[in-house]
């Protein structure tokens, strides 16, 4: 149930036929968990928060440093130095005190993966390496949690949605490793520090993660299982791939070689 306060501060999306008192009522019972809180876990975590989004899992292990700052907007100045999950929780509570937040200071590995994982609803992940993001989706399969994730370049993003538990038309969905069998070679693809990033770019990705996040919680529309949305900013191009189950992936294919975390150890 929604009380007076969450009536009126929440009264754009109950307004909308999509969403409702029924659907805002879905989000205020939602758990969700952000990998990330750098670019953009920001944006992300600040529009879940806004939209009344129950439960908030944040797990980050880095602190705040000044160079952050051009694009991780959920962090200030005076945060610098601060732990990242803290400093976020500081933000979500200004903005919404009715979220609560879980604070994980912690880098995510096989060990503790599924254990974190299997306490939400939802996971959204914007981690900045492919190790991370590989580790992150075999462990959503594993736990059968659907995983929105993001990634961005210097001026370009992608962002997908998985749900590689489940199936549709007669063929399980496709997993992450459908869309990438492998990982470019170490040293092929430039650290943000190194390549840069344009700051407005992490929140685009970030912001349409959480439209992705709220559509996945409320149930309405269509949305990226099997499509992967790239973004160009230098061109503003939006362009939408479409990809499929393959039977030869080592997950969830015919004849799988991944049964546990195991391999990300």
């Amino acid at each position: 149930m929604l009380n007076a306060q969450e009536l009126e501060r929440y009264a754009r999306h109950i307004v909308l036929r999509e969403v409702g008192g029924p659907g805002q009522a879905k989000l205020k019972a939602a758990r969700v968990l952000v990998i990330g809180a750098g670019g953009l876990g920001a944006p992300l975590l600040l529009y879940l928060a806004a939209a009344g989004v129950g439960t908030l899992g944040v797990v980050d292990d880095d602190t705040v440093s000044l160079s952050n700052l051009q694009r991780q907007v959920i962090h200030a100045t005076g945060d610098v130095g601060e732990r990242k999950v803290d400093s976020a929780e500081a933000a979500i509570e200004r903005l919404n005190p009715l979220v609560k937040v879980e604070t994980h200071m912690t880098r995510l590995d096989a060990k503790n993966a599924l254990t974190l994982i299997s306490k939400y609803d939802i996971v959204a992940d914007g981690s900045d390496n492919f190790a991370t993001r590989y580790l992150v989706s075999d462990a959503c399969y594993f736990a059968k949690k659907p995983l929105i994730t993001a990634a961005v370049g210097t001026f370009d993003g992608t962002l997908t949605t998985l749900r590689a538990h489940e199936s549709r038309d007669g063929l399980p969905n496709p997993t992450y490793r459908c869309l990438f069998p492998e990982a470019p070679p170490p040293g092929t693809v430039p650290a943000c520090a190194e390549a840069g990033v344009l700051g407005a770019l992490p929140g685009i990705l970030g912001s349409m993660m959480a439209l992705e996040t709220i559509r996945e919680i409320v149930g309405f529309g269509e949305g990226l299982v099997g499509r992967l949305l790239m973004v160009d900013t230098r061109s503003m191009r939006f362009e939408t791939l479409n990809y499929a189950w393959d039977k030869d992936n080592p997950l969830s294919g015919d004849k799988p070689t991944i049964r546990d975390l195991s391999v990300h150890r």
